[in-house]
């Protein structure tokens, strides 16, 4: 589904304002049946400083543009606006303190916060359960709350150039979002928990700071459009990987596991018994080893849709636990800069 954020058009219904370098938003030339009758307000690219309680007076508005003011506040007469199902506020000084109390009770479908001030999104908007667009470009951001997943009905999320460093996996529990836009931020990594986005179709990560992808992302069946240039990817993942050596509990666990000793509750205390259950078998299909805390990172590179060529993320029991690296000449869809790896190191983590 195409949303779009509407664009003014010849009608009873449209109230157009906009370009008039307003400071106020006077009524009286307004009777009080078109104030009915309008559906469409535009208030864009003026020098409005708030919003006008008077706005309530269009008691049928169903969309409204106020960006390119001057907005640092919503005045709380938005909230009376039963009807309203477009709200675009684009480039003003809004904040998450900008916005009215009640802000959650209104009915949008789109609702459009680039370029404000924002360094986290009112919760407010997270109770907007019928958002289908939600845009908060070009803010301030530093994370994502957790509530996002309240918004059941989201199809397109846009989160592009702001400051976040992490995904909350609670994004995954949106069952109709297609369009994920999360480029121009600080994200180091993607939750493997994103798999579950099964109508997802655009997923926009450039320009972050991603040195690989989970491996549970070929899930990602209807994916049409994936964006990944201006991360590090794997380079910076080969130059600074280490490996931790398994603690005497790991490997005393390990052994335990992998040559299935028998153990029963009487034997062994409550937290070890605990800890035995944690175990995770290698996905190494020719070894048959577990791991719990200490494993090896891997990548491998991954041919996904015949379009792109994917680090993905492998976890591993050991070191030694590998399979031999291909023999042939790299890609041509490495870089000079992953060509300048050490081919030892390579071997460690390219597994293809």
């Amino acid at each position: 589904m195409e949303i779009h954020e509407g664009a003014a058009v010849a009608s009873d219904s449209v109230l157009d304002f906009s370009r008039l370098s307003l400071t106020t938003f006077n009524l009286n030339s307004v009777s009080d049946e078109r104030k009915r009758d309008t559906k469409q307000l535009y208030l864009n690219y003026n020098r409005l400083g708030s919003l006008p309680s008077s706005v309530s007076l269009f008691c049928n508005l169903e969309f409204l543009d106020i960006s390119n003011n001057g907005l640092s506040a919503i005045c709380e007469g938005i909230t009376r606006l039963t009807r309203l199902k477009t709200l675009i506020a684009k480039n003003n000084r809004l904040d998450e303190f900008s916005l009215p109390k009640e802000f959650g009770s209104l009915q949008l479908e789109v609702l459009n916060f680039s370029g404000n001030r924002f360094e986290e999104i009112p919760l407010q908007c997270m109770k907007l359960l019928r958002l289908q667009s939600l845009s908060f470009g070009g803010n301030r951001l530093k994370s994502i709350p957790d509530e996002i997943e309240n918004l059941t009905s989201l199809e397109l999320l846009y989160l592009g150039g702001n400051l976040i460093t992490a995904i909350p996996p609670e994004v995954a529990n949106l069952p109709y979002l297609s369009y994920l836009v999360l480029c121009d931020n600080r994200i180091q990594s993607v939750p493997p928990q994103l798999t579950r986005l099964h109508s997802l179709r655009s997923l926009s990560l450039h320009n972050n700071l991603l040195t690989y992808l989970p491996r549970e992302i070929l899930c990602l069946v209807h994916l049409q459009e994936l964006s990944l240039r201006g991360n590090p990817l794997v380079v910076r993942f080969v130059k600074e990987m280490t490996y931790d050596p398994p603690s005497l509990l790991e490997l005393a666990g390990r052994t335990v596991k992998s040559r299935n000793i028998p153990y029963y509750p009487y034997d062994l205390p409550s937290n070890l018994m605990r800890y035995l259950d944690l175990a995770s078998k290698c996905p190494n299909p020719k070894c048959a080893g577990v791991y719990f805390d200490s494993c090896v990172r891997q990548i491998k590179f991954v041919d996904f849709c015949g379009k792109y060529r994917l680090p993905l993320m492998h976890y591993l029991c050991s070191p030694e636990c590998t399979s031999p690296c291909s023999s042939n000449p790299q890609s041509d869809a490495e870089s000079e800069e992953e060509s300048s790896v050490p081919a030892y190191r390579l071997q460690r983590v390219l597994l293809g």
